[in-house]
């Protein structure tokens, strides 16, 4: 008898464990997020994602965002301007050299109408694709009229043209301060940087702010850092709580509440040309995007409400 009652006495200790802790507060962010109601309105917001530092989650965040937001009812387009085409793969998007593409738009002035294809994750989910042909842009667009401007002229046309608003453009861009970085720049209103929390996350940040305040000066005073997302968080570990401490002291502003761990989920979902929100939309790395996404509408809405009150 004495044996048998030793034998249950472990079961309490589990449902204490920081497994179980863990899985009871990720079923209490679930619910949450069912919850969630979010009204869109005002003007299109077009945010450029972006990191010159590569390996920090930039294209991950930009269509898991893209997807997050549309689950709670936002109509997003993805533009593309990674050569890569990383983002195309993940949002289910054909993007082979004889699809057009961002490249036409940016070279020879196609329409972007011409180019955007609907995700197969979401009919509120829409992508400008981008193929191995960007890979020549950077030099191509050296000798073009305009060239800073051409990606914001299609986009102010797509968007003026459209029967439906859309309320998100993210734009992916390529790891580089580039003229396809720049057109990005330029188009948007809106900068996000993810920071990955490892050592040197900082590294490189301050060259891309300096690049920031020159296309104020120069090409649009209308860009500002309104998001900073703390990515690959690792609870376990000392230096991630020390590197999310630090950039939420230099930004604390910016810097959302919602931090993405790291996932292996969010890993394994691109390889079957899916977001995570498709993928597995309850696991860990998809409900931080989706909080996440909440995050960043709800915050557009304050400042549109602001600005009513000014």
């Amino acid at each position: 008898m004495q044996q048998s009652e030793n034998a249950k006495s472990p079961a309490p200790l589990l449902a204490d464990s920081p497994i179980a802790r863990e899985l009871a507060d990720l079923t209490t962010r679930r619910k949450a997020l069912a919850a969630v109601e979010i009204t869109f309105a005002g003007d299109t917001r077009v945010v450029t994602v972006s990191n010159q530092k590569g390996g920090v989650g930039k294209t991950t965040t930009t269509v898991n965002l893209a997807s997050a937001l549309a689950s709670v009812g936002a109509r997003v387009l993805v533009i593309d301007l990674d050569p890569q085409g990383n983002a195309s793969t993940a949002l289910g998007v054909p993007h082979t050299a004889d699809i057009p593409s961002i490249y036409d738009v940016l070279i020879d002035e196609f329409p972007l109408a011409d180019i955007v294809q609907v995700s197969p994750e979401s009919p509120r989910l829409l992508c400008a694709p981008s193929t191995i042909h960007l890979a020549g842009a950077e030099i191509e667009l050296v000798s073009q009229v305009a060239r800073e401007h051409r990606l914001r002229t299609a986009l102010d046309d797509y968007i003026t043209g459209l029967d439906e608003r859309l309320d998100f453009v993210l734009i992916d861009c390529p790891p580089s301060l580039g003229l396809l970085t720049i057109n990005a720049f330029t188009a948007a209103k809106e900068l996000l940087i993810p920071i990955q929390c490892e050592y040197y996350a900082l590294e490189g940040l301050s060259q891309l702010l300096g690049s920031v305040r020159m296309i104020q000066k120069h090409l649009n005073p209308h860009l500002h850092l309104s998001t900073i997302l703390l990515t690959m968080y690792d609870g376990r570990t000392r230096l991630a709580q020390q590197v999310a401490d630090e950039v939420r002291t230099h930004f604390p502003q910016e810097v959302l509440g919602t931090v993405i761990p790291r996932s292996v989920r969010v890993s394994e979902a691109p390889s079957f040309g899916q977001t995570v929100i498709a993928y597995d939309g309850q696991s860990a790395g998809a409900v931080a995007y989706r909080e996440a996404a909440v995050e960043i509408a709800r915050r557009g809405l304050q400042h549109t409400d602001n600005e009513g009150t000014d």
